[in-house]
């Protein structure tokens, strides 16, 4: 982990409100440093909307630091060798996690399981059995520590190593009755936060915690989920990474099976042992890689842009989520003036980003 100043302005800047993950990439390569972000803060907070930005104070981070040390973890930030390749594929990467643990399990094959938090009693057999299977397969599994198949499979997997993505901060046990699983893969396997520590888990961090899950793992396995729960979207989530969607069929008679059927139907794999998923996710000669290059920010103009375009953008922005392109084109500015233009937006708390790179106005 790199050390001193750079350390403290990363942070600063990351944990500054309205900074996401992409914006925080933005400033970092329009910028160079985040420094020089930091002090560019406060003048493009005012563009965006007039509203001062509340810059994460050093005090506040040095704070975290010392509490993650004392957790017995780190912090990994996004430009750091041993930072997950999964995660630089995704567009919204997480700019720094707390980890801790067996950052090793990160060089295996990665599956995620996820399913129905009121689960079936054979449905968690079978997750804790084909977590087991996997794992001897020398695959490390990822889930998200909730009730049901995610607490099954890191029980059976438990032995070879698994990596658990806590929703909130990582001194926080969430569910309360896996604290004892919670500690046991913090000794035995790998434990991953996004949120710094002391932060209770919030229903808008289940999605972040949803995205890692799949960002992290080579494909996704779905056990027993309703039409619309989370496990579905982190299924969707993985789709749009470009990673194996794979299912277990089920009853038509039982509805927590009706989310892996339909899954299926809509093209995911149907998968019934840990042979069939290890076939999808594994090449042939073993070594996992990525085909793509990681996402790279799109390069922001502050000197120069047209005023018309800059306005047309705002024009268009509502309450309802649109893709980045269609502003682009209903716009009539480049691609660097309307990121410029949202950036500023969301720096000021007038934007918010949503899944597949979609954007709004706040309320």
């Amino acid at each position: 982990m790199p050390n001193g100043k750079d350390v403290i302005d990363k942070l600063r800047l990351i944990r500054t409100p309205h900074i996401g993950p992409v914006s925080y990439r933005q400033l970092l390569g329009r910028f160079g440093s985040a420094g020089a972000a930091l002090n560019a803060l406060p003048e493009l907070a005012m563009r965006g909307g007039g509203r001062s930005v509340a810059i994460a104070s050093r005090a506040m981070v040095e704070k975290e630091i010392e509490s993650v040390a004392a957790l017995g973890g780190r912090h990994l930030f996004i430009d750091e060798t041993d930072y997950p390749q999964g995660l630089l594929h995704i567009e919204n990467a997480p700019p720094v996690l707390t980890v801790k643990g067996r950052m090793d399990l990160l060089d295996r094959p990665l599956v995620a399981m996820v399913g129905a938090r009121n689960a079936s009693a054979g449905a968690c057999r079978f997750a804790r059995t084909l977590a087991f299977d996997l794992g001897q397969g020398g695959i490390t599994v990822v889930s998200g520590l909730a009730r049901g198949i995610d607490t099954a499979a890191h029980v059976g997997s438990l032995d070879t190593g698994t990596v658990g993505v806590i929703a909130g901060g990582m001194d926080i046990y969430y569910p309360p009755e896996n604290r004892e699983l919670q500690d046991a893969i913090a000794d035995n396997g790998l434990l991953i936060a996004e949120q710094p520590p002391h932060t209770e888990p919030r229903a808008r961090h289940f999605p972040y915690r949803n995205r890692i899950i799949a960002g992290l793992a080579r494909g996704t396995v779905v056990i027993e989920a309703a039409p619309k729960s989370g496990s579905l979207i982190t299924a969707r989530l993985a789709a749009d990474a470009g990673r194996e969607v794979m299912a277990i069929p089920g009853s038509p008679l039982d509805p927590r099976s009706h989310g892996c059927n339909q899954l299926i139907r809509e093209g995911a794999t149907l998968v019934q042992n840990a042979s069939e998923i290890a076939e999808l996710i594994m090449p042939l000669d073993g070594r996992m890689t990525f085909n793509a290059s990681p996402p790279q920010p799109v390069q922001l103009s502050f000197e120069g842009e047209s005023e018309p375009a800059r306005r047309a953008v705002a024009d268009l922005l509502g309450m309802n989520y649109v893709a980045v392109d269609e502003l682009v084109r209903q716009s009539g500015g480049s691609q660097a003036v309307v990121q410029t233009v949202l950036l500023e937006l969301e720096l000021s708390g007038r934007l918010e980003r949503g899944a597949g790179g979609k954007v709004r106005l706040t309320a």
